[in-house]
């Protein structure tokens, strides 16, 4: 039987690369989002290789995310792997000046929607004493920076809630992975930055930033590990890259 995941924020970048890398080695899809159209175009592409599913919410809204996961028909309730990677960076300067609706975003989504589709997905996997959970952190999660305070703050806590999880949850026969990818080149500049396009370019200029398909590649790695080994904890970084925010361009 094939093993089923589900997979937040599956409308693009890494979500959606994990979905492409899931579906080659054969891992039926949940792909959730708040783009119908585009889940359905990714869920129509892998159609052929494996069977697939939509839902369509905001990890945000806790009602919500309950409900999807409730409407689930019995075939797609045995979840066997949750890729919890929806989430997003918005604005970037010092504290002082930050927007609290910004804030609010952040921590709505890269925090409390991580918590809501958590828990809503794992009593399943503490029942059936099976699964596998993955947290997409960041280096700015282990590696505060100036102008990202609170961007760098959510993604600290996604570091902390996946050693915590691991610490429930291994009991119960659950892996937990965290990943925390450096500099990769996705829609995340054009939303931090608020659709400032010149200014995002800028972010990747002078070097070869991680793809989304590094990311996913890692993913996989981390789910098809042996029974008993649980790939706990990965940071990747691209080439030039040394820290968070130290990378090595050419002129």
């Amino acid at each position: 039987m094939s093993k089923i995941a589900l997979i937040t924020g599956a409308s693009s970048g890494i979500g959606k690369a994990t979905a492409q890398a899931f579906a080659k080695i054969g891992i039926d899809l949940i792909l959730c989002g708040r783009r119908q159209e585009r889940l359905t175009e990714l869920s129509e592409a892998l159609g052929p290789y494996v069977k697939t599913t939509t839902l369509t919410f905001d990890v945000r809204d806790r009602k919500a995310v309950a409900a999807a996961i409730e409407s689930l028909p019995a075939k797609w309730q045995d979840i066997d792997i949750l890729v919890n990677n929806a989430g997003n960076a918005h604005g970037f300067g010092p504290v002082d000046e930050g927007d609290t609706e910004d804030w609010d975003a952040m921590l709505d989504s890269n925090v409390k929607g991580l918590l809501y589709i958590t828990k809503a997905v794992t009593p399943g996997m503490v029942r059936r004493e099976r699964g596998h959970i993955v947290n997409l952190s960041s280096i700015a999660g282990k590696q505060t920076y100036a102008n990202g305070t609170v961007y760098c703050a959510s993604k600290a806590a996604v570091e902390a809630l996946s050693e915590g999880m691991r610490l429930d949850l291994t009991q119960h026969g659950i892996k937990v992975t965290n990943i925390a990818p450096g500099a990769v080149e996705t829609e995340f500049s054009m939303v931090r930055f608020k659709g400032d396009e010149a200014r995002a370019d800028k972010v990747y200029e002078g070097f070869a930033p991680l793809l989304a398909e590094d990311i996913a590649d890692s993913i996989a790695y981390a789910i098809s590990a042996p029974p008993h080994v649980t790939i706990a904890d990965i940071t990747i970084l691209a080439a030039a890259q040394a820290a968070a925010t130290t990378v090595y361009r050419k002129s």
